[in-house]
């Protein structure tokens, strides 16, 4: 049967002209196994002046599972549609080349790309720091870095490497942010229940007493594979999204005191909505079902 199909697409090609590459074919068979999951339905109220995002980590795979996952992700913007995705590293696995990028995540986001979503980049542990030059991840050519949408200001940090200089660029920037909501995310998770990784303690030392000076209101971390909603530590949100590419089932320690709303059964996503005081959120599977939704006020001003 294989010879079958070798000699069909040999003949395709000589006759007519075609290049008919494996990744395109498994991209095609991808799509269509994913237009079997349940179309997502948006939960999120889609305020007027409002902030969408969505929030993925750990995608650079290049799996089918991805791209069943980057559909349904394409289907729920549909629904709600936000402005830009927050990936939260591991962007890339297993090489960098220019294939990778066009393998791993651009036929993967094309169509939103094309949308003019907008990607925005932190580096994980597999990310190789050239990727701060790439246009679509829209860093800019830094390691770390902050922008703004209304009265959120969003902090991609390099939690690979917390090195002096980077904290004294933390602290000078919330120093004079007057933002009602600051957003970070970061590769390594503060909090954590997952049996693999867990919680970044030497991270968590070095930024928590940051963020309660400055009044962080919620952090979006990757690398653990498995979505976690964490009990609010110290008055601030913690989330993990790492289930972008790859799924580490089964990995949220049983009876976990920090876990308020965890699915390590599938891979999923995040989509985010902030309206005046209130921080919505909606996660997904990649089957298409809601596996966690909710809404977090705004922290009061800690003194």
């Amino acid at each position: 049967m294989k010879k079958v199909v070798l000699i069909l697409a040999l003949t395709l090609i000589t006759q007519f002209g075609f290049s008919v590459s494996v990744a395109q074919s498994l991209r095609s068979a991808n799509s269509r196994s994913a237009s079997t999951a349940t179309a997502p339905k948006s939960s999120l109220p889609r305020k007027n002046g409002s902030v969408r995002f969505a929030v993925i980590g750990d995608t650079g795979t290049g799996t089918q599972k991805q791209y069943q996952l980057g559909e349904v992700l394409l289907r729920a913007h549909a629904a709600f549609p936000f402005e830009m995705v927050l990936l939260l590293g591991d962007n890339l696995y297993g090489g960098e080349s220019p294939k990778d990028y066009r393998d791993k995540f651009e036929q993967v986001s094309k169509t939103l790309i094309d949308n003019k979503v907008k990607f925005f980049a932190t580096l994980g542990n597999h990310d190789e720091p050239a990727q701060r030059f790439y246009e679509n991840f829209n860093m800019s050519g830094k390691e770390y870095y902050r922008f703004t949408k209304g009265d959120v200001a969003f902090y991609s940090l390099n939690s690979n490497y917390m090195d002096k200089k980077q904290i004294d660029w933390l602290t000078g920037e919330l120093g004079k942010d007057t933002s009602k909501w600051k957003i970070f995310f970061c590769h390594h998770p503060p909090y954590s229940s997952g049996g693999k990784h867990g919680s970044d303690k030497q991270l968590r030392e070095i930024v928590e007493p940051i963020f309660l000076k400055y009044g962080a209101n919620v952090v979006l971390a990757g690398h653990d594979h498995f979505y976690e909603r964490v009990k609010p530590q110290k008055g601030i949100y913690y989330f993990v999204s790492g289930a972008g590419g790859q799924l580490r089932s089964g990995d949220v320690r049983n009876n976990s005191p920090l876990t308020d709303k965890a699915f390590d059964t599938d891979m999923s996503f995040m989509l985010v909505e902030i309206a005046d005081d209130q921080f919505y959120f909606q996660t997904i599977s990649r089957t298409g079902q809601t596996v966690d939704v909710g809404v977090l006020p705004l922290q009061k001003k800690r003194s």
